[in-house]
């Protein structure tokens, strides 16, 4: 069975930022019953631990620590960052995000860690700028196919609907290669809601009470509702 054959079609990843774990558990108990996935922004915690989230939630958890360098919080050494994502490869995380700009090591560590657990990696790039040329956009998916990993995701900033386009054309429905891609900032919305519909592998919302993640991230409440409206032409 391949990835996309488990897909659901509206695979809703709730984004969960916290600065403390207990804040941030109850923040993810909260979303479970609206996401299909829930997303630990470790970057953004001042202890980032994994364990505590499996004891305490159900939902299939996606762990990121995303460095300053891709638009995050995390400042530490590559070593240390990359520690808690294998530490939640070994306990089984569902899937754990790591940046196509990451050291080649990294990326290495992570696969051979996944190859004995049941976790993808999902191997990521964002332009908070720009939206680039599809062109460029075509040589970053390769990349990405190239690189081992399980799955892809690609987001850029959009300054107009035409960027937002240009992120939902390389959606392609390859079964070997799933993608997330879609568009941030407010010209963006509508890609977070069509993503999905076009065999994008997942979108993101941001936790109904709580700090979005991203530029133009929607909350998991009005994205369903949206969603529902969509199938019944509203």
């Amino acid at each position: 069975m391949t990835i996309m054959d488990q897909n659901l079609i509206d695979r809703i990843c709730v984004s969960i930022a916290g600065v403390d774990i207990d804040q941030a558990i109850a923040a993810a108990q909260a979303a479970a019953d609206q996401a299909q996935v829930i997303e630990i922004r470790l970057d953004t915690l001042k202890n980032p631990e994994v364990a505590p989230f499996f004891e305490a939630i159900k939902t299939p958890l996606l762990f990121t620590n995303r460095p300053t360098w891709e638009g995050g919080e995390c400042k530490d050494d590559e070593d240390r960052r990359i520690r808690p994502l294998l530490a939640a490869i070994e306990q089984q995380a569902a899937y754990v995000d790591l940046e196509l700009r990451s050291p080649r090591t990294s990326r290495d560590l992570l696969l051979k860690a996944a190859a004995k657990s049941k976790s993808k990696i999902i191997v990521s790039w964002h332009n908070f700028d720009k939206t680039p040329e599809p062109a460029e956009l075509a040589v970053i998916l390769d990349q990405q196919r190239k690189s081992g990993c399980h799955i892809g995701k690609m987001v850029g900033m959009a300054h107009n609907q035409s960027d937002a386009l240009k992120m939902l054309a390389l959606l392609n429905n390859d079964p070997e290669f799933p993608l997330i891609s879609f568009a941030m900032g407010r010209p963006g919305t509508i890609s977070r809601l069509a993503t999905t519909r076009l065999g994008g592998f997942m979108t993101y919302a941001a936790p109904d009470q709580g700090n979005a993640t991203a530029p133009g991230q929607i909350r998991a409440g009005k994205l369903i509702k949206m969603l529902k409206d969509l199938d019944h032409g509203h």
